[in-house]
């Protein structure tokens, strides 16, 4: 059996452009994963193998891949940065030990990170921090520090100091051994020498070496009460106390460099090393029942417990079908046949390899702690449990947040949809933040996603990787639609013409619910005028008609329906009966209880060059934006904002214009509120003409 304490199984996650999938690049370098490097800028990454990746410059799909240090096996993850595929970021966290949050030296602490650092947050993933690009013109890498410390409310432990700014940067000084490692300029990760400390940095070394003694000791009150007394603890020692605090989430120890440059890697990687957990160092999984509640019982990391693997992510390659999976427990061999337990469906475990970003290795046995793919699974999704089917279990499930954002789309000839249809099955699998549904009155195919740039890839995609032209519609917001005002009514469905009739009287109140409540149905009829077995049917009655409003057919949010009354007949009352009471009840009620349309607010949080503040906030107003905040940096503003969703089509555009190109932006759903008159009359009169044509 593999010695765990020898994994780490780590993401590299950060803001768009801050350098993560470099990071990963020179790791798989140092490591001697790849002999050539592949430049991101010159679109040849090992883990950027999308095409739609190599060209934009972002990272789209989180990538796997497996390489050794010093020993010890490393699974790595380079996640995308972008907003609009956080989802990739969220999945990954949920199957790693340990992180790498890379930031970049002269941006800081961007928009982006937040997201991506709640996340982990969430997650409870310990993490290292490497401040990248340190020779960059306005790299600064105490002042990122001093952000991460203000901004993501997290403590940096310094663990190096740079040598040199901007172009000047060579190297760094590690603070535990007092030793400067210095780089010469063939730009070889290897060509390092090891020095003392520069004599104008000696000062600086001391102070801050002392501070990071001085956090790292709260670690320990033996160590801290002998360092009170003057006695300097031990390099192990102050190791095993940094490592604690780092799995513990009291601190991030900190170090920079420049993986462009490769400068800085190896102490990066020994971190990884040191302070980063082994997969039996991390809490376990919870595991829960059908419904997703926790059972008490826990996942424990070890080969000798019984199968349990999660699928977090589905890929369709050239390969075939790949499914990624991180496992928990257990051995996996070759021609095993496992249990998918949320579909009750056993599968045989036909191969499986060993990811190297888009290559692969067959193996014929993997354990706990293990992140390999198997090919060719059949009915497994992101977030399903695999499992030994005489030890049937679930793990926590991923929740996914709901698309935002919708476009009509048909294939450009008739050939083209039976096509589109296979494709667009293989790329839901893949993202569960990518819904698509037919509506049943055009015929039209609707894709739904997280944003512009995430449905705009998903159609590039479709041209490109599978062949399918198509004929795009315009952006569509997803409105909601609510009720204001509480009513009283009573409903009655009778049908008698020959053979058994159809009866079913309810009465009910119909008012609105909290808010993210979705839709709740309580009962409080005594004394049997209802009859108890039909509650369901009632229920189901007015639920399934949730999915269309009164007032534009858009999906209905909080509402509270409670049955306080009702008639029944002894022969011709039925399920059935009441279940269609209960649905002409909603046509009949909801227009009488203030019906109001509601529209996505997004969190908008835009960096801007500081003269060009004025132009920003001036047209996020246009766009009835509400300004949240604003803190200015060194090398900009952020502007923080709710924004609705409808407003924000193309802006990008715009505001790379107003800023001179300087501008930058993400944003991420917020919440629903009521839609000012004007809008809501615009939108009613689109959706009456759209169902109209229908």
């Amino acid at each position: 059996m593999a010695d765990l304490s020898l994994y780490r199984n780590i993401g590299i996650f950060a803001h768009v452009d801050a350098g993560k999938t470099t990071t990963t690049e020179r790791i798989l370098k140092l490591t001697g994963k790849i002999h050539k490097l592949g430049e991101v800028h010159e679109g040849e990454s090992t883990t950027d193998f999308m095409e739609q990746e190599a060209e934009r410059g972002i990272t789209i799909q989180s990538a796997a891949v497996s390489c050794f240090w010093n020993k010890h096996r490393f699974n790595v993850i380079d996640t995308p940065g972008h907003v609009d595929f956080t989802v990739e970021v969220y999945r990954s966290l949920k199957v790693l030990d340990g992180g790498i949050g890379v930031f970049c030296g002269s941006g800081g602490v961007e928009p982006q990170s937040e997201t991506n650092w709640r996340y982990a947050n969430e997650s409870e993933v310990a993490r290292i921090i490497f401040v990248n690009k340190l020779d960059r013109m306005g790299a600064d890498f105490l002042r990122v520090t001093g952000q991460v410390q203000k901004v993501l409310g997290a403590k940096p432990l310094i663990m190096v100091l740079p040598i040199g700014r901007e172009d000047e940067f060579v190297g760094v000084v590690d603070l535990l051994s007092r030793k400067a490692y210095v780089w010469d300029e063939t730009g070889q990760p290897e060509n390092y020498e090891v020095k003392d400390v520069p004599a104008d940095m000696v000062e600086d070394v001391e102070m801050y070496r002392e501070q990071l003694i001085e956090t790292a000791v709260e670690m320990d009150d033996d160590l801290m009460m002998a360092y009170m007394d003057g006695e300097e603890p031990s390099a192990e020692d102050l190791k095993r106390c940094i490592r604690k605090g780092t799995r513990d989430l009291a601190f991030f120890p900190t170090y920079c460099g420049s993986a462009f440059k490769n400068k800085g890697m190896q102490l990066l990687l020994d971190a990884v090393v040191d302070y980063l957990p082994t997969p039996t160092e991390v809490d376990p999984q919870d595991l829960t029942d059908e419904e997703g509640n926790p059972t008490g019982e826990k996942a424990i990391v070890s080969a000798d417990e019984p199968l349990r693997a999660l699928a977090f992510k589905i890929m369709d390659d050239r390969f075939g079908a790949l499914t990624f999976v991180r496992i928990y427990s257990g051995v996996l061999n070759k021609g095993d046949t496992i249990l998918n337990s949320f579909t009750g469906k056993t599968e045989r475990v036909g191969r499986m390899v060993e990811m190297q970003a888009d290559d692969r290795n067959e193996i014929d046995t993997a354990q706990a702690g293990d992140i390999i793919a198997i090919v060719g699974m059949k009915n497994v999704q992101t977030g399903h449990t695999l499992c030994d089917p005489k030890h049937p279990c679930t793990l926590e499930a991923m929740v996914f947040p709901e698309p935002v954002i919708s476009i009509a789309v048909s294939p450009k000839d008739k050939g083209g949809s039976e096509k589109m249809g296979v494709a667009i099955g293989k790329m839901v699998a893949e993202d569960p933040s990518f819904r698509v549904e037919t509506d049943e009155d055009s015929g039209e195919t609707i894709l739904k996603g997280m944003g512009e740039l995430h449905l705009d890839i998903k159609v590039d995609i479709l041209k490109r990787t599978y062949g399918v032209e198509l004929i795009v519609g315009e952006p569509q917001v997803a409105y909601r639609e609510t009720i204001t005002q509480e009513i009283e009514d009573s409903y009655t469905h009778k049908k008698q013409s020959g053979g058994s009739g159809q009866f079913g009287k309810i009465d009910y109140r119909i008012k609105p619910g909290e808010q993210n409540t979705g839709f709740t149905f309580t009962s409080s009829v005594v004394g049997g005028n209802v009859p108890k077995e039909f509650f369901p049917a009632i229920e189901k009655g007015f639920k399934g008609m949730m999915n269309e409003g009164p007032l534009a057919k858009f999906p209905v949010l909080d509402v509270e329906i409670e049955l306080y009354d009702g008639g029944f007949h002894a022969v011709d009352s039925s399920a059935v009966a009441f279940e269609i009471a209960a649905r002409g009840a909603f046509r009949q009620s909801m227009p009488k209880a203030g019906p109001q349309l509601l529209e996505p607010i997004m969190k908008v949080d835009v960096f801007t060059p500081e003269d060009h503040v004025g132009d920003v906030i001036g047209d996020l107003n246009r766009r009835r934006g509400m300004i949240a905040g604003q803190e200015a940096g060194l090398t900009g503003v952020r502007i923080k904002a709710d924004v609705p969703l409808s407003e924000m089509f193309g802006y990008i555009g715009s505001l790379r214009t107003m800023t001179s190109g300087r501008g930058q932006f993400s944003m991420e759903f917020a919440h629903y509120a009521p839609c000012p008159a004007s809008v809501a009359e615009k939108v009613m009169a689109e959706s009456k003409e759209r169902h109209a044509k229908k």
